[in-house]
């Protein structure tokens, strides 16, 4: 089929400026490009999270429709390699509120942050024994379908 993986995740943001200071300061991505408008302002901002993998941030400021949906997107999540580092990196870099992180149900360490519109992104470490890795979680009515 050629499918390779996940391509980009698309979010709504009210301030382009406030998003892109959060998501390349805090987090740490890099803008790759933008697509403009004929009158020159940006339509989408590409940032880059890894060689394959990109967020597209649409502005759609106050007053105009933003609402968010209540079906679709559910959050974001990324793939950490350890979530105490990261964690502390993250506040490093400004980072203010996180939660506690704690083990998920399928058996991965995770927490979650949000950014400045309230996007809820997941952090989460891939640990012994969790579901992803093939390993049985410790929530023992939840399966690995084979």
């Amino acid at each position: 089929m050629g499918i390779r993986g996940l391509g980009h995740v698309a979010y709504r943001v009210r301030d382009y400026e406030r998003s892109l200071a959060w998501y390349t300061g805090v987090l740490g991505f890099q803008e790759a490009f933008r697509l403009t408008r004929e009158d020159g302002t940006p339509y989408i901002i590409y940032l880059r999270i890894n060689e394959d993998n990109f967020i597209e941030l649409f502005e759609e400021p106050e007053g105009e429709q933003a609402e968010a949906p209540r079906l679709g997107l559910q959050h974001l999540c990324i793939h950490v390699d350890h979530l105490q580092s990261t964690l502390r990196e993250l506040a490093a870099r400004g980072l203010v509120e996180a939660s506690e992180p704690r083990r998920g149900k399928a058996g991965a360490l995770q927490c979650w942050i949000t950014d400045p519109d309230g996007n809820r992104i997941e952090l989460m470490e891939l640990i012994p024994g969790c579901l992803h890795l093939g390993g049985a979680s410790d929530q023992g009515h939840l399966h690995a379908k084979g």
